[in-house]
């Protein structure tokens, strides 16, 4: 991945700049409100994708989430793992044909779809990443069952009953409303069939009330183009309002034998995730800052790095203290039809 050639996505290099200004005005550290943020979350979460996709795969590769890790395994291995977990919890098959709300650059599509065999469209809002995607698709060799599809996944371009599943990672909780996007989601199911998610929540342990608490969530919202971040009772209430039935739910981070937030952790030292570590920021920060000084990069890629670090931190620090979880799982069903899925208590 080319970082230089990818900071501000679609963008012309001189708009770079604005877009950074416009983007960072809708959060807290900078005076944003909440309900600014949710009434214009599609221009809030495509400038954040826009500025910040190069940076993710640069650093993460091309699947843009946490997992669950057990000891000895590696940083992919784990992601890959985390996702072949979500295809068994749904029973994906052969000719199914499934919907991945938020798909980013599409890692996660390729890997399930190499998994089950199913055919997978993904749902994203951002022009950039979908033609990154597509690329990525066709190196993969997956172009034939996999697809993207341009549309806001508060209102999807689907006829109702279209797909035989529906997953989302990490990719709802940018959604101005989490009632909505689940209603859309509930309608575009066929009956009987399951809907599978892992979404970044506040848990229980959060206190609204508490400054510290209040700054890690602000941190996290600005770092990563969130206008909130619910807690894990707000998503079960919205899931049952939409009208799905919760089959299971759980913190999966709460049995990972290693923190999920360890490749962000800085006291961490690893190979695997060199960039991630606190070197390998310093080694990114310093690259930008070379490539930014000779106009390869546009005016406002370091302002860019800065708060996905800013981001970073406060993972960090909300994940030790328990305050957040961005693997809250649920396995839900659309009532109706034929069952379908495998799923545990």
């Amino acid at each position: 991945m080319n970082l230089a050639s990818g900071v501000g996505g679609k963008m012309e290099k001189s708009e770079v700049i604005s877009a950074v200004d416009k983007y960072e005005k809708y959060h807290v550290h900078y005076g944003g409100k909440e309900e600014e943020r949710k009434a214009n979350y599609s221009d809030m979460v495509n400038k954040y994708y826009d500025l910040s996709t190069s940076f993710y795969e640069f650093g993460w590769g091309e699947s843009f989430h946490f997992a669950a890790r057990w000891k000895g395994e590696s940083l992919r291995e784990s992601i890959k793992r985390h996702e072949h977990f979500l295809a068994l919890q749904l029973g994906l098959k052969q000719e199914d044909k499934v919907l991945d709300v938020g798909c980013g650059i599409g890692g996660p599509l390729r890997e399930i779809a190499r998994f089950s065999k199913a055919s997978v469209i993904g749902l994203n809002n951002n022009e950039y990443q979908l033609t990154r995607g597509k690329e990525l698709n066709r190196i993969a060799g997956v172009d034939k069952t996999c697809s993207f599809v341009k549309a806001d996944f508060m209102k999807m371009p689907f006829p109702d009953s279209s797909f035989d599943a529906v997953y989302a990672i990490e990719a709802t909780c940018h959604a101005p409303d989490a009632y909505g996007c689940y209603k859309e989601i509930f309608r575009v199911l066929k009956p009987g069939q399951h809907f599978a998610a892992y979404e970044w929540c506040m848990t229980d342990a959060y206190d609204p009330n508490n400054k510290e608490h209040q700054k890690l969530k602000a941190e996290i919202e600005i770092g990563n183009g969130l206008p909130d971040v619910r807690s894990t009772t707000k998503c079960l209430e919205a899931l049952k309002e939409a009208g799905f039935e919760v089959i299971w739910d759980k913190d999966l981070a709460l049995d990972s034998p290693l923190p999920w937030y360890l490749p962000l952790d800085t006291s961490h030292f690893s190979l695997s995730s060199f960039r991630l570590t606190t070197a390998g920021r310093f080694v990114t920060r310093n690259l930008v800052k070379a490539l930014e000084f000779v106009k390869l990069a546009p005016e406002g890629s370091l302002r860019v790095q800065d708060f996905l670090e800013k981001a970073a931190d406060g993972l960090t620090v909300a994940g030790k203290k328990e305050i957040f979880t961005p693997m809250f799982f649920f396995l839900a069903k659309k009532p109706g039809g034929g069952s379908g899925g495998y799923h545990s208590d």
